[in-house]
Order: C-alpha cells, then sequence, then structure tokens
C-alpha cells in the first residue's frame, strides 16, 4: 500500500519521466531535454534515498560503495576496454573525469537500490535474489543501450554492444546486489519499485518510438 506522503513525489517522478519521454522525442526540446538528463536522475536518486528508512553505517557504506565501485568500473572500462569492451562517454551525462562522468555511478546506485529493494521481500536465499536482480539488471542494460546511444549518452566504438558488455553488468550488478542484500539495513522503500517500473517504460516506451 503507498502511503499518503509517497504520493505527491510519485506523482511527480511520473511527471519528470512523461515529460522526458515527450521532450526527447521532440526536435525543438530534444537539446533541453538532453541536458536535463543529469538533474533527472540526481532528484530520482534524491527523493528515492529521502524515503529510505532508517539510515545506518551500513547503509551509507553500501551507498558509497556502490557509488564508487560503480564509478570505477566504468574509468577502467572506458580506459581500457577489459570490462565491457570499447566505449566512450559522449556528453548528455554532464562533465567527465578521466574520461568517465561521476553520474554514471549514481546511475549504477539508482539501479542497484531500486531492483535490491524490489527483491527485499522475496522469501528466497540471497543467492536467488542476487541472481535474479542481476539478471534483471542486465535485461535493463539490453533495453536501455540503443536509447543510450541515441541520446548521446556513450557511444560504441563496434558501433554495437558486445556481449562483453552484458557479461560485465552482470558480474558487477551481482557483487553490488550481494553488498545490498548483505550488509544490515532496512531495504524496504515504496519509492523503489516504483522508479524501476518508470524507468523500465522510459527506456521501453522510447524503444517504441524509435
Amino acid at each position: 500500500m503507498i502511503a499518503v506522503k509517497h504520493k505527491p513525489f510519485i506523482y511527480l517522478l511520473t511527471s519528470m519521466y512523461v515529460a522526458g519521454i515527450i521532450g526527447l522525442n521532440l526536435d525543438v526540446t530534444a537539446t533541453l531535454f538532453k541536458f536535463l538528463t543529469p538533474f533527472n536522475l540526481l532528484a530520482s536518486l534524491g527523493i528515492l534515498l529521502y524515503f529510505h528508512n532508517e539510515w545506518n553505517r551500513s547503509f551509507v557504506i553500501f551507498i558509497v560503495v556502490a557509488f564508487l565501485v560503480g564509478y570505477f568500473v566504468e574509468v577502467v572500462g572506458v580506459n581500457t576496454g577489459l570490462i565491457f569492451g570499447h566505449y566512450r562517454y559522449d556528453t548528455t551525462l554532464g562533465f567527465k573525469i578521466l574520461e568517465t562522468p561521476p553520474l554514471i555511478g549514481v546511475n549504477w546506485l539508482l539501479l542497484v537500490y531500486c531492483v535490491g529493494s524490489s527483491f527485499c521481500r522475496v522469501n528466497k536465499p540471497l543467492y536467488f535474489k542476487v541472481l535474479y536482480g542481476a539478471l534483471l539488471m542486465t535485461m535493463f542494460d539490453y533495453l536501455a543501450e540503443p536509447i543510450a546511444i541515441r541520446l548521446e549518452m556513450w557511444s560504441w566504438f563496434g558501433q554495437l554492444p558486445p556481449l562483453q558488455n552484458y557479461i560485465g553488468w552482470f558480474l558487477v550488478s551481482a557483487f553490488l546486489l550481494t553488498l545490498f542484500h548483505w550488509l544490515p539495513f532496512r531495504k524496504d522503500n515504496k519509492i523503489a519499485l516504483v522508479l524501476l517500473i518508470l524507468q523500465i517504460c522510459f527506456f521501453g516506451i522510447q524503444s517504441l518510438l524509435f
């Protein structure tokens, strides 16, 4: 059951993603909405963390590690091609350090939290939650790749993402989801599932339009 306090933020998030779908597909507003993409991601994470229950040291550790791991695997990936294949970041995700936008660490943190929280109430062993959560994240990346390329978030030197990319996504996702479920902090967050659905719908609708 969605509490009254959540509803205004759910309406806000829904409006943001609907506006993004429309704005990115109109020639007169596409450039503006690409510019607003980093603010959308930061606002989404801010709302998600605002509704996190019972902050403690373990949760702060998860936030820091998920962000840093997400960012630095991309740094290594972009500069060596060893993890995901040969690709580069373009302009939509904002400024870059070591050829990598720090915002990509925010993206990893956001997705891992949303997927992990969405599986937290499933009455299954840890390995089940990690396995299926990592599969979901890899499927999400497969859905998002062509849209992210079109929106100039990143591009591949081989034009299409290699199989290596999805293997890398699965392994990094599994590691971060293991950390999420293993660390002792409260994991239920009603905004997480809503935000995950919005992200899937955003890229799914963009794919249909594209």
